[in-house]
């Protein structure tokens, strides 16, 4: 039994998609892309294991290249020779996830200290 190949979006869909609702992430050279910015080598292997829980869940993979102080994440489907909704929506899942700041709600979790460089994570936009 074969797949039907996934259709993907054009580039105007993609831009446009993303300017309004990822606007951290660019449509670069045929993937969508974000580099997270961390505080240190321990914030930059939490960023890559949240990516790979998450994709790993979703069973799309991403490209992922890392440094000591940031993570870039390349999303594309490979089967449809570009971007299509299973991109987006694990780029969606990503920066929700990455980017969850529990203090900034109002509720019972506090979230990392703020200006203590052992606790520092991921430098927030």
């Amino acid at each position: 039994m074969s797949a039907e190949r996934e259709k993907p979006m054009s580039e105007a869909e993609v831009k446009a998609w993303l300017a309004a609702n990822l606007p951290q992430w660019k449509l670069e050279d045929g993937w969508i892309r974000r580099t997270y910015k961390t505080a240190s080598w321990k914030g930059t292997l939490m960023v890559i294991n949240t990516v790979g829980h998450l994709a790993e869940a979703a069973w799309h993979h991403p490209d992922i290249t890392a440094s000591y102080a940031w993570v870039e994440v390349r999303l594309m489907t490979h089967s449809a020779k570009g971007i299509t909704a299973k991109d987006l929506e694990l780029a969606s899942k990503i920066e929700q996830v990455v980017h969850w700041q529990p203090g900034t709600e109002g509720k019972g979790l506090e979230g990392t200290p703020h200006g203590d460089m052992r606790f520092a994570y991921i430098k927030y936009d």
